[in-house]
């Protein structure tokens, strides 16, 4: 056993390499093994944290829930009134998440994490969720909140991954995916006042974004 395995802090450190590490490298590159070694530990320190490798990805996935959550409140609770505004502007965070952590966002969702119940990771999810029935509820008091903001989550998702393979890209055509999203938030609550043109709604996208400092 080395010394560092006797560090108070291990715990912390090891979840932080994961972080990294699945930054750098992706998904796949988070072996026990290799994180023990970025860590400065021996292979088997993990263990005595996370009795499986299961545990210590979910612990890693929570950071990623834990980093989107906090992106998403900052957005959407500093960008006005307007439900379906604020429903776009979440779009885009979680779009732009799903782009700029490919590796982090293929973690936080492998279905073998989320049913294990490691670290409760699936309830994790859940106040994300409950911010999209909020603002569902308000831009369509007339529906089932739940029913429609679980249409709209699955939707944005598929955006993100079939984004992220380049898929929509060559079958679409467009650059971007903020009309997709627009298609999207039309679908499920309705167009806003003065249905946007494409360039209208480019200018919205270049709005939110000098907003969050992209």
């Amino acid at each position: 056993m080395s010394t560092n395995d006797k560090d108070p802090g291990l715990r912390a450190r090891l979840v932080t390499t994961g972080v990294a590490l699945v930054a750098a490298e992706g998904a796949q590159a988070l072996t026990l093994r290799e994180i023990a070694r970025r860590t400065g530990v021996s292979h088997g320190a993990p263990r005595r944290y996370f009795p499986t490798h299961l545990s210590l990805l979910s612990a890693i996935a929570r950071c990623g829930f834990d980093a989107l959550a906090v992106e998403v409140k900052k957005a959407v609770e500093g960008y006005g009134t307007e439900p379906r505004e604020r429903l776009l502007v979440l779009g885009r965070i979680y779009l732009d998440f799903a782009r700029t952590n490919r590796g982090m966002f293929e973690l936080m969702f492998r279905h073998d994490l989320l049913e294990s119940g490691a670290l409760g990771l699936r309830h994790t999810s859940l106040p994300l969720f409950r911010v999209l029935v909020k603002l569902v509820s308000q831009a369509r008091p007339d529906a089932d909140p739940d029913v429609i903001a679980g249409a709209l989550w699955a939707n944005l998702h598929g955006i993100a991954q079939l984004w992220g393979w380049g898929s929509l890209q060559m079958a679409t055509g467009v650059a971007e995916p903020e009309p997709l999203l627009r298609a999207v938030i039309d679908a499920y609550v309705g167009e806003g006042a003065g249905a946007r043109t494409r360039v209208g709604a480019g200018a919205d996208a270049d709005a939110y974004a000098g907003r969050s400092g992209r």
